[in-house]
């Protein structure tokens, strides 16, 4: 029989790519791999680090994981170990600690090969771990902005050639993805310690020569990376409509204290550019509340940038101090109940800000990526649940939508989307 590995990923896109990337090489060494918790042959942790808290869930996994199966192998991988270090993460009780780059994810899955007895499973599957496959192009960031840790565990920048990337994605297409999510640590660095220097530009383009990928989401950019060029690529219908730039403050001040490459006007500009060449398009972005010196005028200068700019979703996150960031060291460290409450409204604008784009497109019609069936709630039977291709939830009756892609109406709001409706029915 197979064995069984259970692949559990926190954090962000960069660690969901890692992820199906030890997946394929599981499979192909012939273990059957989920992405669920559960009694396993063997695990794989997946860590994030990018705040106190992910440290805190990293380490509450690892441990949940020997409870589940006494004496199954247990790897660690992620950010985690790059901060707490090797010997912590293998202190918790992991039979293997390895870092973020491709060797050491062979490293890994040869470990797990050669030490996984046989197991309980059925035979191995061949389809990626969601309808939605996470594809790194670029790992590791020359960046300094004061309060990021990530440069320190992920390393410096490092491009995939365009033949990597699309093999990858032709691989993921071949096993099932309907969509692929390009992402990487700082994705608009992509190409430029290559000899000579690319771009994210030439990237895109030469996933859509050599692919036949059917949709394509390209994960987070900054404004300086929003160029007319990049911007011309959007022609083909294969590119999702989305755009995630992460803001973090909307102070001219903080942002320059978190050193940040750009400033609220050439944000606002970036924005602009891309509502004037992609009619409909999303705008997502992060934000950090409370970060060290942010007066009360510079968190109302957030809100009002925000509400400006009329992003389709908030990612919201309060200030974490990290040890050997320039930030940990500011002056004006706020008190946890600063943080808290102006938290408190940053979640709630992007409610506001949610409704308002999902109640924009009500009656349009788009095409939804169908990805899971949730069961029955407030009075409504079993529904799909999938995405726009600007990245709006969508929930609908019906039946066999598994990783289809269906032209859709979008009805009225529904929890955190929308209902959905076939456009052949009346409005």
């Amino acid at each position: 029989m197979a064995r069984l590995a259970a692949i559990l990923t926190l954090g962000c896109k960069l660690n969901l790519a890692d992820s199906e990337e030890i997946a394929h090489g599981l499979r192909s060494s012939g273990f059957h791999v989920v992405d669920r918790l559960c009694e396993a042959d063997a695990y794989v942790i997946n860590t994030c680090s990018v705040t106190h808290v992910a440290d805190a869930k990293s380490r509450k996994l690892i441990r949940s994981v020997q409870r589940l199966s006494p004496g199954a192998p247990v790897t660690v991988t992620g950010c985690y170990p790059q901060t707490a270090g090797f010997d912590a993460a293998a202190g918790l009780g992991a039979d293997l600690v390895v870092g973020t780059r491709t060797a050491d994810k062979r490293e890994l899955i040869a470990f797990l090969s050669a030490d996984c007895p046989p197991g309980r499973s059925a035979a191995p599957a061949r389809s990626p771990l969601h309808t939605r496959a996470f594809v790194k192009a670029q790992e590791g960031c020359n960046d300094v902005c004061s309060f990021c840790i990530v440069p320190r565990t992920r390393g410096r920048e490092e491009s995939r050639s365009v033949a990597d990337v699309t093999a990858e994605i032709s691989r993921a297409v071949e096993t099932g993805a309907r969509e692929v999510v390009i992402t990487g640590t700082q994705l608009g660095a992509w190409g430029r310690e290559l000899d000579p220097p690319l771009s994210p530009r030439h990237l895109i383009a030469g996933i859509l020569e050599r692919t036949e990928v059917p949709r394509l989401r390209f994960s987070s950019l900054q404004p300086q990376d929003i160029t007319p060029g990049l911007l011309a690529l959007w022609h083909d219908p294969r590119l999702m409509p989305h755009f995630h730039l992460a803001l973090q403050s909307g102070s001219e001040a903080t942002l320059a204290a978190m050193r940040r490459r750009y400033t609220a006007d050439e944000f606002r500009d970036a924005a602009a550019r891309i509502r004037a060449a992609i009619p409909g398009a999303a705008i997502t972005t992060d934000v950090i509340a409370g970060f060290p010196g942010e007066t009360d005028s510079d968190f109302e200068a957030t809100l009002a940038f925000c509400r400006e700019t009329g992003f389709a979703r908030l990612h919201c996150f309060p200030y974490s101090q990290r040890t050997r960031t320039a930030a940990a060291r500011l002056q004006g460290q706020l008190p946890p109940s600063v943080k808290q409450d102006r938290m408190g409204r940053l979640l709630a604008l992007g409610e506001d800000l949610s409704l308002a784009f999902r109640s924009e497109h009500t009656g349009t019609i788009r095409p939804v990526l169908w990805e899971s069936r949730r069961p029955a709630k407030d009075g409504q039977g079993p529904l799909w649940h999938g995405h726009t291709d600007n990245y709006i939830p969508v929930y609908a009756p019906g039946d066999g939508m598994l990783n289809r892609v269906t032209p859709i109406r979008l009805g009225e709001v529904y929890h955190d989307g929308v209902l959905g409706y076939s456009p052949m029915e009346a409005r």
